[in-house]
């Protein structure tokens, strides 16, 4: 694959996402375009292994894991930098919804956001699972930033970890201008083009004012969609989300509870032992990560649903 156009793509995609994991990801893909390569140990070591935490004889709560990057559809990038395909996120809801023998279903969040494509579509489709008998409940299990928090908003409840950060509402791009750089190498570059403004935005100029406007209608025309989509999710006006939500900063947890971003702070075990009807024990975490005999993870799909 060739990174250096991927870093080009990255860099003029709009994003949901909290700005330094942005950073990382661009520090990444220009690592790989400079010819580079992780080891086997340092991808485990960025995207986990995914193990799976098996079934509790409780009750069944399906946990939907969220965590890394949000993209529509996964690339290149998760393999290096970790991520979740919105697309797979809808698959893993669906059959949890159509699954009798689950009766609440629990998203565990840890992520800085991602792309702003498809995750509209997805928030739509969480929001539309509720009042169907099967709670959603959110838990941010270490950050619900940006396209994060715009899923976890559509569930019935959020609630986040004591150490959590939760918010981050906003819509980015970036544009580099390397002209003066190709100058300076003395490096000319003609862009042969059809169509008025084909090539506008290109890296090999300034940004024109013109484009530069078009662009900033298109970060507009995404933040006041993933603020009316908040504003729905959480039962409150889109001005109370403008105004009131962070304004594009990531809350700690008490700061985002007197907001209203989340409706409470407790952990993931507290959140589990609620929904199985009982509080968690001393050893209950560790008790849980015992898979049962008759629970099978073969494929991808399996990995990222586990069934409590």
């Amino acid at each position: 694959m060739r990174y250096e156009h991927l870093l080009a793509r990255v860099a003029n995609e709009l994003w949901a996402i909290d700005a330094s994991k942005l950073h990382e990801m661009l520090a990444v893909l220009a690592f790989r375009a400079a010819g580079h390569e992780f080891s086997a140990d340092e991808i485990k070591a960025r995207i986990g292994d995914g193990k799976p935490v098996g079934r509790s004889p409780s009750g069944a709560v399906a946990v939907v894991p969220i965590r890394g990057v949000i993209a529509h559809r996964m690339s290149a990038m998760e393999e290096s930098s970790g991520g979740t395909s919105a697309e797979g996120v809808a698959r893993m809801l669906r059959a949890v919804m159509a699954d009798e023998q689950v009766g609440s279903i629990v998203l565990d969040i840890d992520s800085p956001g991602g792309t702003v494509t498809g995750v509209s579509e997805l928030a739509g489709e969480i929001f539309g699972m509720r009042g169907q008998g099967k709670p959603i409940i959110a838990q941010v299990n270490g950050m619900a930033a940006s396209a994060a928090y715009w899923l976890a908003s559509q569930a019935d409840e959020i609630h986040s970890i004591p150490s959590g950060l939760t918010g981050s509402i906003g819509v980015f791009t970036a544009h580099e201008d390397l002209s003066k750089a190709l100058a300076k190498e003395g490096i000319d570059v003609t862009l042969i083009s059809a169509g008025k403004y084909k090539v506008e935005g290109n890296p090999f100029e300034p940004l024109s004012d013109e484009a530069k406007a078009f662009i900033q209608g298109r970060v507009d025309e995404a933040y006041a969609t993933f603020v009316k989509d908040v504003a729905r999710g959480r039962g409150v006006g889109v001005a109370d989300v403008r105004n009131g939500f962070g304004q594009g900063r990531a809350l700690s947890a008490k700061d985002a509870k007197a907001a209203g971003l989340i409706d409470g702070i407790r952990t993931m075990d507290d959140t589990i032992g609620k929904l199985v009807g009982k509080k968690p024990a001393a050893g209950m975490r560790a008790e849980s990560e015992e898979l049962d005999s008759d629970v099978r993870f073969d494929d991808d799909r399996a990995r990222r649903l586990r069934l409590l």
